[in-house]
């Protein structure tokens, strides 16, 4: 199977040159034949898991602790108005 990774570059507005788009073109090409080859592997007396390491999930308790204070949180800002951070708009 063959992407068409210029189109593919063009709709995520990435920028590629020649060169790199017939590297991916290759790179692609030889990640679904390999998982062309998957595909042919008999999985069906294999039992359906979402983890393989035994891992547990972990928790703590959510406890309250001590945070930055106002003045700590803006001291390395380079812009501030009124205790707050000041950026530029990003609605208009």
């Amino acid at each position: 199977m063959k992407i068409n990774v210029a189109h593919v570059a063009k709709l995520a507005n990435l920028p590629l040159e020649p060169e790199e788009i017939s590297k991916f073109e290759k790179q692609l090409s030889e990640i679904l034949s390999y998982i062309e080859k998957l595909k042919k592997v008999d999985t069906k007396n294999v039992e359906t898991t979402s983890q393989v390491t035994g891992l547990m999930n972990v928790v703590r308790r959510d406890e309250a602790v001590p945070s930055l204070t106002q003045e700590e949180a803006l001291s390395n800002t380079h812009s501030q108005n009124n205790g707050l951070f000041k950026i530029k708009a990003i609605l208009e």
